[in-house]
């Protein structure tokens, strides 16, 4: 480096020319000052069609998202979701579809519950069986043969491999192409539906969304051993159009999944809870998973229409002095004659003689020493036995709130049960008649003449807000003579009592 010069980088250095402006010349000590650029002309804008296009496109969407943020659309409340149908029409017998499962050997021997239920010309049904039965009566289900599942595994060690078969009802039944179905409705050959109640609930879902809807097991083991949110089998349940084709398009393949598992209803539980679709819970189905006496089941119905019945090969005669096809024979006049009312229970007073009346209309009344208090009447009698007949002790467990059925008869109360139902213009009349187990004397004198009830009363019908939100009919209790009492309903129906049995064979 030579002394008294400094080094210039000429990388450092920018280029005047290309980087800065250039500047004007100074005098010593000054420093200079950059040169002014021509600023370059402005374009004059010309507004043609398309431009205005655009602009006014603009101007419209900033308009549609100013108006949507600053007043959102109102959202259906709650209770209207079960409206939001694709058609206004109501739901009614055509638009059900029963899938009935059986077999050969016990599909002519079920034929008395099926009967009880099934109009050839007016319910849609079929019966899925492995071989056709000889001389098939003509007012049963007509008989579909189940396709082969041979391919389809079953591990569950003692079960049946029928499950499968069973299970593949679903798919087979909407594979039938059935027009105008709203629900498929799966039960078993001794299931026995209630087929007018079944309608009324059914119509207050919306038949176009994803639903599942049964209920459990009345027996608090049967739901720890499969699930307490599966619809079980022989009570019945229905699935709405939509879900039944989606499930049936994946059906084969989720069986492979679960041949670990006992029956069909709980692999059409999995296969369902896979698609996201839970359980709806609605009482009226009663899978029966119960033995002996089911009067305290019966006469104590939960506050919702009665929609099917099983096992009641398990069980007694609902009726005393009749067998089991007899007695859901009788119990099918009272059914035919008033579908709604069907075992719904009130509870009336009489202050006078210090009586505690409980009605399961047409079915029973039950006529207490005494005033009862309401709730404890709602409380079921345990007067059957569990289902399985082991010592675990959740055998003696049940899903509703239980009451002791005194082993003394002399204890119980005095029980009526129905002994025919008749309807006229002027409303319905059912006649009820004492069961005398031993001879019981009670502390009350009317009691003990009373032989003969007699209940008067109007055709039960609701709407749709009382299909939501269901409430126990009332009724008001007064002596008209020192041997009779009458039962007024807040819905105009009487009861009245009178132990006379010449004005009771002429009634009405």
């Amino acid at each position: 480096m030579t002394p008294g010069k400094r080094r210039t980088h000429q990388s450092l250095l920018p280029d005047s020319g290309a980087h800065f402006p250039p500047t004007t010349s100074t005098a010593a000590g000054e420093c200079p000052v950059p040169t002014p650029r021509r600023m370059p002309p402005i374009r004059n804008f010309t507004l043609t069609p398309s431009r205005l296009k655009d602009l006014l496109l603009l101007f419209s969407l900033l308009a549609v998202v100013y108006l949507t943020f600053r007043n959102p659309l109102p959202r259906a409340p709650p209770s209207d979701r079960a409206d939001l149908t694709t058609s206004s029409a109501p739901t009614t017998r055509s638009h059900i579809l029963f899938s009935i499962a059986s077999s050969y050997g016990a599909f002519l021997r079920r034929k008395p519950y099926i009967s009880l239920w099934y109009e050839p010309n007016a319910t849609r049904a079929f019966a899925f069986l492995d071989a056709v039965p000889a001389d098939l009566p003509s007012d049963l289900p007509p008989v579909i043969i189940s396709e082969d599942t041979s391919r389809f595994p079953y591990t569950f060690k003692g079960g049946l491999r029928s499950a499968i078969r069973v299970a593949r009802v679903v798919k087979e039944a909407v594979e039938l192409n059935q027009t105008g179905v709203r629900w498929f409705v799966f039960g078993d050959d001794d299931t026995v539906f209630f087929v007018d109640n079944l309608i009324k609930t059914l119509s207050k879902y919306d038949h176009t969304r994803w639903f599942y809807i049964g209920s459990n097991s009345e027996s608090y083991e049967q739901n720890v051993k499969h699930s307490f949110d599966m619809g079980f089998g022989g009570g019945g349940f229905a699935i709405s159009s939509p879900l039944a084709g989606v499930l049936a398009r994946v059906l084969d393949s989720c069986l492979v999944r679960y041949s670990h598992l006992y029956g069909s209803d709980a692999r059409i539980f999995s296969c369902l809870a896979e698609l996201g679709v839970g359980l709806t819970h609605e009482p009226g189905f009663h899978q029966v998973d119960l033995r002996g006496s089911l009067f305290g089941l019966l006469s104590a119905h939960p506050l919702s229409p009665l929609i099917s019945l099983h096992h009641l090969e398990a069980s007694t005669p609902v009726f005393p002095t009749m067998n089991q096809t007899q007695a859901m024979e009788h119990l099918f006049q009272a059914v035919h004659t008033d579908p709604t009312r069907i075992l719904q229970q009130v509870v009336c007073y009489d202050h006078t003689n210090s009586f505690t009346v409980s009605i399961a209309w047409g079915y029973s009344i039950q006529v207490f020493e005494g005033n009862e208090r309401l709730p404890d009447l709602l409380a079921l009698q345990q007067t059957f036995s569990p289902w399985r007949r082991h010592r675990n002790p959740l055998a003696g467990y049940y899903m509703f709130t239980m009451r002791p059925y005194p082993k003394d008869p002399c204890k119980r109360p005095a029980v009526f049960f129905m002994k025919n139902v008749k309807s006229g213009e002027d409303g319905i009349w059912s006649s009820y008649t004492r069961h005398n187990v031993e001879d019981c004397p009670r502390a009350s004198r009317a009691i003990n003449n009373l032989e003969y009830i007699k209940v008067s009363s109007d055709r039960l019908t609701l709407d749709s807000e009382q299909i939501w939100a269901p409430r126990r009919q009332c009724c008001d209790a007064s002596s008209s003579s020192e041997k009779s009492m009458e039962i007024e309903n807040c819905k105009n129906s009487v009861a009245r009592f009178d132990p006379t049995a010449e004005e009771f064979e002429d009634w009405p």
